[in-house]
């Protein structure tokens, strides 16, 4: 397991992978790159997502063990995409990240997208959903301290989380559908897109409220018997 020593290169890699180079990747992997190249880009984007998992720890063993936990949990997602209707991956990814830190819960969401996919199908679309689900994993373990103290200000994060999913997700569709980006058509996009939005919502409320309890419990005691 490498470990990054340097704070510098540490603090950088945070701010870069999530909010610019997985960012990058899933537009060119929409506008640029074709049909055949779109599992190389995903596979990408994953690989950077586990670089940015590697600046949350600094001893090689503890890095180790948040890894076999996160691989729990990304199993957890990716049986839950199999659940109709109402799906627990976010809440998942949610939870990972406010008990395993923000990167792991961004490892989760991004390693459930990709190995779905190969059952749901792999497409442009795969790089959104490493950037919606493993984002939504980050906000959780940056807001981990008010979120752990107050049972509503989850259950808010998980709606904002759901409607931040539909919001991602619908860029890919106007760039998909239009080839470049356009404020009138997202707008429909996300009018047309309600539905789902709700279904998003409803799931992390319901996974959320059930979960975040015997999850979090049994994640906490991991953190404190391993110092995870």
């Amino acid at each position: 397991m490498i470990v990054i020593k340097s704070r510098a290169a540490r603090g950088f890699i945070r701010l870069a992978i999530p909010f610019a180079v997985i960012p990058a990747l899933a537009v060119l992997g929409t506008l640029v790159f074709d049909k055949q190249k779109h599992l190389i880009v995903s596979m990408a984007a994953a690989a950077f997502a586990l670089l940015l998992f590697v600046t949350g720890f600094e001893k090689k063993s503890t890095g180790t063990r948040r890894l076999v936990i996160v691989s729990v949990m990304t199993a957890l997602c990716f049986a839950g995409r199999f659940i109709p209707i109402l799906k627990p991956v976010s809440a998942l990814a949610i939870l990972t990240g406010l008990y395993l830190g923000g990167e792991a819960g961004f490892l989760t969401g991004a390693m459930t997208a990709v190995l779905s996919n190969f059952y749901f199908g792999q497409g442009p679309w795969t790089v959104f959903q490493i950037l919606a689900w493993g984002i939504i994993g980050l906000g959780a373990g940056i807001l981990s301290e008010p979120l752990k103290k107050s049972r509503i200000s989850l259950i808010i994060y998980g709606i904002v989380s759901g409607v931040a999913y539909s919001f991602i997700m619908d860029i890919w569709t106007v760039l998909w559908y239009n080839q470049s980006f356009s404020w009138r058509l997202y707008r429909l996009a996300l009018i047309s897109a309600i539905p789902y939005t709700t279904s998003y919502v409803v799931s992390n409320v319901v996974f959320l409220w059930l979960l975040a309890k015997p999850v979090g419990e049994k994640l906490e005691r991991l953190h404190k018997k391993y110092g995870i």
